[in-house]
């Protein structure tokens, strides 16, 4: 019984993982490399929005997504009994 639960936290655990690196490679490499030009005439902050995403949007994403992350394995940490 307890080996199914380990199982269930690991995949748990796996499947959030997999989604922040989904979320931030496609906006790290998406938005900041690959669609770039397409980016390129909406302006924010003075600048275009694909330039942004390469020096501040990924920067910014990627701190959200580890507050996220912290935040989600603590409420799986609860759900399943294992919390500090």
């Amino acid at each position: 019984m307890a080996d199914n639960s380990d199982n269930e936290y690991w995949e748990a655990n796996l499947g959030l993982i997999k989604m922040c690196l989904v979320i931030w490679a496609l906006v790290s490499f998406g938005f900041g490399i690959l669609l770039r030009p397409l980016l390129k005439g909406i302006s924010v902050g003075g600048t275009d929005l694909g330039f942004w995403f390469a020096q501040q949007g990924s920067i910014l994403v990627f701190l959200a997504l580890i507050f996220f992350y912290a935040w989600r394995m603590n409420a799986l940490d609860r759900k399943f009994g294992v919390e500090e």
